[in-house]
């Protein structure tokens, strides 16, 4: 599908599982360095917004093996993991990064480095969430939501053999799609809170395989791309 467009911010939610499926994925970390480092010199910036990934949720699985967990303690425990995940993601891109990770919003007024690395925040969202209220904070138009999904489907493709892709589709029609409700853990390619934010700050959301950087590099180059495009 053609490339929705950008200006000099590029928002991006990196999925946690991108970065961390089972170990630190450390061939794609410096693939996506090199990745960032080119379109630096086509003078772009780029915010992104990185997820818990396994760490999470090896943490949230001992948690239940001996306590009631509540929704709110497994959202603070996915908070914690992001927040180490953005510091590597951080020291990563140290050469050219704000030394500070945006860990709530309004900490910054304006971006200052080329690349600015954010967490999670509070519970009750995802970094989905987070990658959108920085994009309408940041007066970016579009967030790329980076992560295991390449595509919006009609229905979830692991349970129907059937499931289309849907390649452009509106807020309205997409949040009918996933539950209305936030819960820790669920996977809907943008959270039912973002969605409710981009809709209402008419941001366009990308979704589309975070490993592909190839593929991002073509939405980012105003080409054909594979992922689903969401706007208002």
């Amino acid at each position: 599908m053609n490339s929705p467009r950008f200006g000099k911010t590029i928002v991006m939610a990196l999925g946690g599982s991108i970065m961390y499926p089972d170990k630190i994925d450390v061939g794609f970390l410096k693939n996506f360095k090199k990745f960032v480092t080119e379109r630096l010199a086509k003078g772009n910036r780029f915010l992104i917004v990185v997820g818990g990934g396994r760490v999470a949720r090896i943490y949230q699985e001992a948690a239940h093996k001996f306590a009631k967990v509540t929704s709110e303690d497994k959202d603070w425990i996915g908070i914690h993991a992001t927040r180490t995940n953005a510091h590597l993601l951080r020291v990563l891109f140290r050469d050219v990064a704000d030394p500070v990770v945006i860990d709530e919003r309004y900490k910054m007024k304006a971006l200052k480095h080329k690349v600015t690395i954010a967490s999670g925040w509070r519970p009750g969202w995802s970094t989905d969430y987070v990658a959108v209220a920085l994009a309408a904070d940041f007066k970016a138009g579009t967030v790329i939501i980076a992560g295991k999904p390449d595509h919006v489907y009609d229905k979830d493709p692991a349970k129907y053999k059937n499931a289309k892709v849907l390649e452009n589709l509106s807020w309205t029609k997409y949040r009918k799609l996933i539950p209305r409700k936030w819960e820790p853990g669920a996977h809907s390619p943008v959270d039912p809170v973002a969605s409710a934010l981009a809709q209402k700050e008419k941001i366009t959301a990308v979704i589309l395989n975070g490993r592909d950087l190839k593929n991002l590099s073509m939405l980012l180059d105003g080409k054909k791309f594979n992922g689903t495009s969401i706007s208002n």
